[in-house]
């Protein structure tokens, strides 16, 4: 199976605890080492038999490498969603999640292959929706490090706390008494129905503080900002 330490050091080095990437310095220091990396490690065999905590961390951690890699090659850039003239360039948007340029086991996939058929319909795990990471601000932190099998179940855990005890991301306003949380709980609602009754009884059960949601709280969802979750050195 993969060897994800030469990813997890990356990681550690570019990655800030605010989950902001570096990519200048990536960039400029070392620019062919993740793809140098994914490159050796495509032709190796998928080993059917692993467990579910050795498939979760196998795919997040290549969706998560496969977005880094394809960011650097096009970096620099303002935001993963291209304006043309102003106007969002849905087509360019929608080449970078469904085009098949990822190799890897001998196939080649795509980052909403290894996201819908892979991890959310075979592994059936909603938390993996605050560790797959698009680049944007929008998205969830990106971890400064691997995931590995021994630890997998932890750390998703710990990516749920944190994005959903983000004020940026989960937030409630007790005068209107309305949920105002990220559109990822409304475009992968089905996901979490799978494992709770509600959006905010989910959102309840990893929350810090204690707030009266229930069933019927209603929810606003907020702004999604697609601009590039980068830091600059």
């Amino acid at each position: 199976m993969i060897d994800f330490e030469p990813w997890d050091r990356l990681l550690r080095q570019y990655v800030d605890q605010q989950g902001r990437v570096d990519y200048f310095a990536w960039k400029t220091e070392q620019p062919q080492a993740l793809g140098d990396w994914l490159s050796s490690q495509k032709n190796l065999d998928f080993t059917s038999n692993c467990s579910t905590f050795e498939q979760l961390a196998l795919w997040i951690n290549l969706y998560n490498a496969f977005t880094i890699s394809a960011i650097l090659e096009m970096y620099p850039l303002e935001s993963i969603r291209p304006r043309i003239l102003g106007i969002p360039n849905w087509l360019a948007f929608l080449w970078f999640f469904q085009r098949r340029g990822y190799h890897i086991f001998g196939e080649h996939y795509s980052l909403a292959q290894i996201e819908n058929s892979i991890l959310r319909e075979k592994l059936q795990e909603p938390r993996i929706h605050f560790a797959i990471v698009c680049a944007s601000v929008g998205c969830p932190l990106l971890r400064a490090g691997a995931y590995f099998p021994e630890q997998v179940t932890q750390q998703l855990d710990e990516d749920t706390r944190r994005f959903i005890n983000n004020s940026e991301k989960v937030h409630y306003d007790s005068d209107s008494k309305t949920l105002y949380c990220s559109k990822i709980f409304k475009w992968y609602r089905q996901d979490f129905l799978k494992v709770t009754s509600s959006i905010p009884e989910y959102i309840r059960s990893y929350l810090e503080t204690d707030l009266p949601l229930q069933a019927s709280t209603p929810i606003s969802y907020l702004y999604y900002d697609w601009r590039l979750n980068q830091r600059i050195s």
